[in-house]
């Protein structure tokens, strides 16, 4: 059966406990604070007017997402490829979510909010230290803030040295690119890939 109503979903599952139902802060305190403070990955969401949607990581020294204060986060703009999918749903939308996550932790911190761009000097500062400078900020105005339990982690075994998988098990990003972009030209090894983005870091 086609799930198609809300009543039908919640038909299948029991009503969230009550610390599920209250673990939603709001805020950045000093535990969800601490937590983003070792994080070096967040994967940003986001979605434009027409309802389509977009998830994509962005990475750097633990901390490189910088807090404000309890209700506004920074993240700097590092470079890409330049589709710029994120800051243009941010323009449509000026709504995202975040998953922090950090390395051996199973647990992870959510934040939902609004967002707005900004190359506002007084935002650039955070990232002053930077050896490339961001060309903006995403601005993130806190609504949801809470720890996400760690199940997902657990049944995946993320961090485990026994769930690595070796790199050659796939072929290289050159190789499923040239076929994706029915290239023609030279390929890409994966030495000459990791070389270049080494560059870009």
């Amino acid at each position: 059966m086609k799930i198609e109503t809300i009543e039908q979903l919640r038909s299948l599952y029991s009503a969230p406990g009550q610390r599920a139902r209250l673990k939603n802060i709001g805020r950045i305190d000093e535990h969800i604070g601490k937590f983003i403070s070792l994080s070096p990955l967040v994967v940003v969401s986001s979605g434009n007017d027409q309802s389509q949607l977009d998830a994509s990581p962005r990475g750097g020294k633990p901390g490189f997402v910088k807090m404000v204060d309890s209700h506004t986060l920074l993240i700097p703009d590092a470079i890409g490829n330049n589709r710029l999918d994120t800051l243009e749903n941010i323009l449509s939308t000026s709504q995202v979510g975040l998953l922090f996550f950090i390395p051996g932790v199973d647990e992870m911190v959510r934040v939902n909010g609004r967002a707005h761009l900004s190359n506002d000097g007084d935002a650039l500062k955070y990232f002053s230290k930077l050896e490339r400078q961001p060309k903006l900020v995403i601005h993130v105005e806190v609504e949801d803030a809470y720890l996400h339990c760690a199940k997902a982690l657990m049944r995946s075994k993320l961090w485990h040295l026994e769930s690595q998988i070796d790199r050659s098990s796939l072929p290289t990003m050159g190789e499923i690119l040239k076929v994706h972009t029915n290239h023609d030209g030279h390929m890409e090894s994966q030495e000459e890939m990791l070389q270049r983005y080494s560059s870009q870091i």
